[in-house]
C-alpha cells in the first residue's frame, strides 16, 4: 500500500511539474494580480482558519522586489483582512471584489456604497444563520457573503433564498457565486475594474500583466489582462482559461520561476 502511494505522489509531481512548464512567463517588463484563496492559500473551512506560511511572505517580497513594486492581491477579502493576513507586508490590494483598492502609492478608494442598503438583507441572512447550522455569515460592509462550506447540502436552498432576499437591490447590487459561498456586492465593481484601475497607474503603467485566479469570481480579471496582452491563468479545477496551474503548490512554483524573471 505504502508503494502505491509514492507511486501515486510522483505521478501527481510530475503531472504538477508538466503543468508550470507548460504556463509561458510574461513578458518583461511584467506585472502580477493574484487572487488568494484557493490560488495563493489553500481553501479552509472558514476564511478566518487559512494558513500564510513565512515561505509565501519571502516569496511575495520576491516578486514585488522583482516587478518594481509592480504587484497587487486582488480578492474576495477586504484590504484589512489582506493586510492582517499577509503582515508585514503591505501590498497594493483590491479588496471586496473590486469595491475598495489601495494602490501602489497607498491611497485607498472605496466605493461609495450605503452600508444602510445592505440591513434588510444583513438581518435576513442571519436569520438564515441561526436556522442552519454550518452556514457562515462574513459582513464585509460594501458586501455580505453567506458560506456554506461545511454545509453543502443546502446549496441549491441557499442560493435560491438569498437570490429573492437580494432581488429588490438588482441591478445597484449584483450576487456573486462562489467556491461554496454566494456574495451580494455593488454591481459596477469588480475584478476587472480594480486591475484596469492599477494597469492605468504606476508601477502597473505599460507592463505586461499575468492574473492567476480559481474561480467563477475571478473571471472577469482575466478579461481585463487579455485585452492587454497578458496571461490569464486558472488555477485548479474550477475555472479555465489559455493557462491552467493545477493547485496552490503549482502556483508557487511556477512564481518562483517568475521571480526570476527581469
Amino acid at each position: 500500500m505504502r508503494a502505491a502511494y509514492t507511486a501515486r505522489m510522483m505521478q501527481l509531481a510530475a503531472h504538477e511539474a508538466e503543468a508550470v512548464h507548460a504556463v509561458p512567463l510574461p513578458d518583461p517588463p511584467w506585472c502580477l494580480f493574484l487572487d488568494v484563496d484557493g490560488t495563493l492559500l489553500e481553501l479552509a473551512t472558514t476564511p478566518g482558519s487559512v494558513v500564510v506560511e513565512a515561505s509565501l511572505l519571502a516569496l511575495l517580497e520576491k516578486l514585488q522586489r522583482a516587478a518594481g513594486g509592480a504587484l497587487a492581491l486582488v480578492s474576495g477579502r477586504t484590504i484589512v483582512d489582506l493586510d492582517r493576513l499577509f503582515s508585514p507586508l503591505k501590498l497594493p490590494a483590491a479588496g471586496t471584489h473590486g469595491c475598495e483598492r489601495r494602490g501602489a502609492q497607498g491611497e485607498t478608494r472605496v466605493a461609495p456604497v450605503v452600508r444602510d442598503q445592505l440591513n434588510t438583507l444583513r438581518a435576513k441572512l442571519g436569520e438564515m444563520v441561526q436556522r442552519h447550522p454550518g452556514l457562515l455569515l462574513e459582513d464585509k460592509g460594501a458586501a455580505l457573503a453567506l458560506h456554506y462550506l461545511q454545509a453543502p447540502q443546502l446549496e441549491r436552498e441557499v442560493r435560491a433564498e438569498v437570490a429573492l432576499l437580494a432581488a429588490p437591490l438588482v441591478p445597484e447590487f449584483a450576487l456573486l457565486n462562489g467556491h461554496a459561498v454566494i456574495e451580494i456586492k455593488p454591481a459596477m465593481h469588480t475584478k476587472e475594474s480594480a486591475i484596469d484601475g492599477f494597469l492605468a497607474e504606476p508601477p502597473f503603467i505599460g507592463r505586461k500583466p499575468a492574473f492567476l485566479g480559481d474561480d467563477i469570481t475571478d473571471l472577469t480579471g482575466f478579461n481585463a489582462v487579455r485585452r492587454a496582452g497578458g496571461l490569464a491563468i486558472a488555477v485548479g479545477p474550477r475555472v479555465t482559461s489559455e493557462w491552467w496551474l493545477p493547485g496552490t503548490r503549482a502556483v508557487r512554483r511556477w512564481l518562483e520561476q517568475l521571480s526570476e524573471h527581469k
